[in-house]
């Protein structure tokens, strides 16, 4: 691929920044809906394992998307969704924000049947929330539970199956792309087009093409939370269709105004820093760097992935790697993915 300065210049920045960081980077940025920087360092690979950016490419739109149609509200308690539900005072937007008490994380994969087929886990899964205890702190504690429970809220809302929720959503918002869920952890693409994440010790092997998350594996390879694979040609399409939303300058499933609700911040920053389930920058060390507005919406991925959309610069920069495959204690990516904004923000602005 032939490159501009600009971009051979920030190629020769991560390409120094990477040993022992990750085994590559593949990234884009677009501004004002142009692609502006294109470009892949070190061992780069078609397809990536998403993880959490799972929450905000499905999830997250397809509640907005309910929204929208007046299938939920502001004030909605997930027990008016979802009756069996034992905690009666949670707020769907408090699953959104992170600010639900709930607890951050179980591990589901080691009590769970893996035999049974992916859809007879599901009343398991929400038994194991349903009896987890809520320690509301005042502060937004990350949830992967509070997003494993907004499945079976679109799952109630729709009448449908969480996968076949997805295929809705996909077939309206990226109908060109190759994002999906590797249902039953099986794909029916070489595995050797998957970026390798991890050497896992539960697993017993380095993990291509099976989500990296064992919870999202052991669920049958599709969740609310994490499991969706894509490349960046589809994230791309994902962070061009929230910027279109937002924008109100194109045919989308939701309206501008509901677009700009979720996009706005949802809790006081001293509580935490969401919008209604997209990340917003904190004060110290945002993950995309300190040029990003204070408007700015993203979300990171625990595989090394992210998406940044900044509406006041109109930037949106998409980043994948595999920085797992090295170990997920591996710290070095937290350090480089704001670097990576930063260079990518003031190369332009020094060439637009």
């Amino acid at each position: 691929m032939k490159y501009t300065s600009q971009e051979n210049k920030l190629i020769e920045k991560i390409k120094a920044a990477i040993p022992d960081v990750t085994p590559g980077v593949t990234a884009r940025a677009y501004y004002m809906g142009r692609l502006v920087c294109d470009i892949s360092v070190g061992q780069t690979y078609p397809y990536y394992d998403l993880a959490s950016m799972t929450k905000i490419i499905f999830t997250q739109q397809a509640m907005m998307e309910a929204f929208d149609q007046g299938r939920w509200q502001l004030n909605t308690k997930v027990k008016d969704v979802l009756p069996d539900f034992k905690h009666d005072d949670i707020l769907i937007t408090e699953l959104l924000t992170h600010t639900s008490g709930l607890e951050w994380w179980l591990p589901f994969y080691q009590s769970i049947d893996l035999d049974k087929n992916w859809e007879k886990k599901r009343p398991w899964i929400f038994q194991q929330i349903n009896n987890s205890k809520i320690n509301k702190t005042g502060k937004s504690v990350y949830s992967d539970l509070g997003f494993i429970l907004l499945g079976f809220i679109l799952e109630k809302l729709s009448d449908k199956n969480l996968h076949e929720v997805w295929l809705g959503i996909k077939e309206r918002y990226y109908p060109t792309t190759t994002l999906g869920f590797h249902l039953e952890n099986k794909t029916d693409l070489p595995l050797n087009q998957f970026a390798p994440t991890e050497d896992c010790t539960w697993r017993k092997k380095i993990l291509r093409g099976q989500v990296h998350d064992e919870n999202t594996y052991s669920f049958g390879g599709i969740a609310t939370h994490s499991g969706l694979f894509g490349s960046i040609e589809d994230v791309s399409a994902f962070g061009l269709n929230v910027r279109s939303q937002l924008q109100g300058i194109a045919r989308y499933s939701v309206r501008q105004k509901t677009a700009q609700l979720f996009a706005q911040r949802a809790v006081p920053s001293e509580i935490g820093d969401w919008a209604l389930g997209y990340m917003m920058p904190s004060i110290e060390n945002p993950s995309c760097g300190p040029h990003f507005s204070v408007l700015s919406i993203g979300h990171t991925g625990f595989t090394g992935t992210s998406f940044w959309y900044d509406p006041r610069n109109d930037l949106l920069v998409l980043i994948l790697s595999n920085r797992v495959h090295y170990g997920r204690d591996n710290k070095g990516f937290i350090a480089l993915r704001p670097k990576i904004h930063t260079w990518i923000f003031e190369t332009l602005k020094r060439t637009v």
